[in-house]
């Protein structure tokens, strides 16, 4: 082997995290799919009680998410997306084998329970998809990365309408379902005998491929992060956390309840309501890629913070703006091409929040994205169930339009929000400092974006 030319491990163990990205987003919106074109009907399942079986996966999700960056920063990402995997896997499938044996009494049960404990295994699957992209990834392309994985995700969860639907159709749902669980399996054990948590653990990963993911987000030799505060008490996280509380209400009010939305609302029938609701994720999907892309270059240009806060603060006031517009709208094409702007413009932003959680947590990247996400879910884990019941009170429109405000307030956060919150660390120092002399704050920034610190005299 030439190993003066890098190998491509990387690019693989990105392969694997996209294919994982898609599926345990598709067996998670599953239950919705199953719920608006049989479950509902053939149990005789309320609004507000399919809101729960569908909020039962987000509750544990959400309960165990900060656990699940601990077990990540503990035992290594691949430990974790391996429990991740084989336990949506085990989960996904019982939902399916419930529908075979269940009586009509016993399965809305059934589907908590398994719901509950599939959210408990997945809990750890974005801070350690993070986690691993951070590790294997240059800084200069982690964005677009995370952008990607993200994008893999809505993959999954756009294309569930359709191919959930077409399984049922052949199969029933809880064929459909047992299929499913085959195929995340099989995902699964590649990852187990492929991946690794670093690249020095993988034996296909030469030296000249271990240099070129060592740079940060400036090209330059990457520092070890580390952090004189946990992530928890630093105001940059708790104030991440609370805007990605708004990002997951706005997309989750979408997942769960759009195509519900499209049939039985605008009753559009259950062919176009498959095909609206895919559009839907499929834009936030290309949202999420090109989001990656711009804050890459963003930060490049700009630097770390004005390069992310810029991308963050403009997606979120442009969607927000957008679904207004579509709440107005009566024409229901112009509905479905507002709503899908809508969701491409939050898309943007993925990119920007997961690269500041990791970057935040420094060698507590995994925790750090962890409690990022739980405030995701946390926000996500209402819409389900808030979204029906403000449809009781305010309409569908007035429900729908309640993720305008959360939206709103979320890019406000992003103000005070510094990805080199309490950066300056021992490993920062430069070379040509004195044994023993700090680093200020701005020369450590400088650092970061690629300039020149100001020399002292």
């Amino acid at each position: 082997m030439n190993d003066a030319r890098p190998t491509s491990v990387r690019w693989r163990i990105v392969g694997l995290l996209l294919a994982y990205a898609a599926l345990v987003h598709f067996n998670r919106i599953s239950i919705a799919v199953a719920g608006t074109e049989r479950l509902m009907a053939q149990f005789k399942i309320s609004e507000q009680l399919m809101g729960w079986v569908s909020s039962a996966y987000l509750i544990s999700y959400t309960l165990l998410m900060t656990p699940g960056g601990w077990f990540i920063d503990r035992f290594g990402p691949r430990a974790a997306l391996l429990v991740v995997g084989f336990g949506s896997a085990i989960c996904v499938g019982l939902c399916g084998l419930a529908g075979f044996t269940a009586s009509a009494a016993l399965v809305v049960p059934a589907l908590i329970v398994f719901r509950l404990c599939m959210g408990v295994t997945n809990a750890p699957f974005h801070p350690g998809a993070a986690h691993t992209a951070c590790r294997w990834i240059p800084g200069p392309q982690l964005s677009t990365v995370n952008g990607l994985i993200n994008a893999a995700a809505l993959v999954g969860i756009g294309a569930t309408p359709y191919l959930l639907g077409f399984l049922m159709d052949e199969l029933g749902w809880p064929g459909a379902f047992v299929t499913a669980a085959s195929v995340t399996a099989v995902v699964s054990a590649a990852w187990w005998a492929c991946a690794a948590n670093r690249p020095s653990e993988h034996r296909g990963v030469n030296e000249a491929e271990r240099q070129l993911i060592a740079v940060d987000a400036s090209g330059k030799a990457a520092a070890t992060r580390r952090s004189g505060l946990p992530p928890w008490r630093k105001r940059s996280v708790i104030l991440l956390t609370l805007s990605y509380a708004a990002v997951g209400y706005f997309q989750y009010m979408f997942f769960y309840w759009m195509q519900y939305y499209f049939v039985t609302i605008l009753k559009l029938g259950k062919d176009t309501g498959r095909l609206y609701a895919t559009i839907l994720a499929f834009a936030m999907a290309v949202g999420m890629m090109a989001g990656g892309w711009l804050t890459s270059r963003a930060q490049s240009a700009w630097g770390l913070r004005r390069g992310r806060t810029s991308i963050a603060v403009c997606g979120m006031l442009a969607s927000a703006a957008l679904l207004g517009a579509g709440i107005l709208c009566q024409d229901k094409i112009w509905i479905v091409i507002y709503f899908s702007l809508a969701l491409a413009s939050l898309g943007t932003c993925e990119g920007a929040f997961w690269s500041t959680a990791t970057d935040l947590g420094g060698e507590r990247s995994g925790t750090s994205a962890a409690i990022v996400n739980t405030g995701g879910n946390a926000g996500g884990a209402l819409a389900p169930i808030m979204t029906p019941l403000a449809s009781q009170l305010f309409g569908w429109n007035g429900a729908i339009a309640v993720a305008c405000v959360y939206c709103l307030l979320g890019a406000l956060c992003w103000i005070w929000i510094d990805p080199d919150e309490d950066v300056p660390t021992p490993d920062a120092v430069p070379a040509s400092a004195a044994p023993g002399s700090a680093i200020s704050l701005q020369e450590t920034k400088s650092l970061r974006d690629g300039i020149a610190p100001p020399a002292v005299s």
